[in-house]
């Protein structure tokens, strides 16, 4: 015969993992989804070695900033 506290304790390890089943489901349906998102929108070959990807902050033919400008953000790092 099964005590009360042995049925507790049962069902209270088959909860866990039933939830551990259900999280281990959700991540592997994020994974997959969010894999299959990039395949489908992935980065275009090449962009990560441009020089002015705006990701570097390299890029040659940018907006020009004032003297002004220079001396506050030098500041900045004193």
């Amino acid at each position: 015969m099964t005590t009360p506290v042995d049925a507790r304790a049962a069902g209270e390890a088959a909860r866990a993992t039933g939830w551990t089943a259900v999280v281990l489901a959700a991540t592997l349906c994020g994974f997959v989804a969010g894999y299959a998102i990039s395949l489908r929108t992935g980065i275009e070959p090449g962009y990560f070695e441009a020089p002015e990807a705006g990701g570097y902050g390299v890029a040659p033919s940018g907006p020009k900033m004032s003297e002004e400008l220079k001396k506050y953000y030098e500041g900045l790092v004193k």
